[in-house]
């Protein structure tokens, strides 16, 4: 990955378009990363990767709610000090 000043951007901007082509750039202020020049594939593969996992965590969320629906009223009084326990005395 290529690292570059705000300053260089500026001034090397078309040529920073092209090497993003082949790899991202980070740009920086004062050391610090402040933005990243990516191809548009390489923001695609970003965006799908973001969409699959928010797909994950919806669907593990409905899974534990779907759990937490068949759980006896009981469980619901149980402290975290009360399955760290129950763990315990299975093991």
């Amino acid at each position: 990955m290529r690292i570059v000043t705000s300053v260089e951007a500026q001034n090397r901007f078309g040529e920073l378009l092209d090497n993003a082509q082949r790899e991202p750039v980070t740009i920086t202020r004062r050391g610090r990363p402040v933005a990243f020049l990516l191809s548009p594939a390489d923001m695609h593969e970003l965006m799908d990767v973001r969409q699959t996992r928010e797909k994950n965590v919806a669907d593990f969320q409905a899974f534990f709610a779907a759990s937490d629906a068949l759980l006896k009223p009981a469980a619901n009084e149980l402290t975290d000090a009360d399955v760290v326990r129950l763990v315990n005395e299975i093991r």
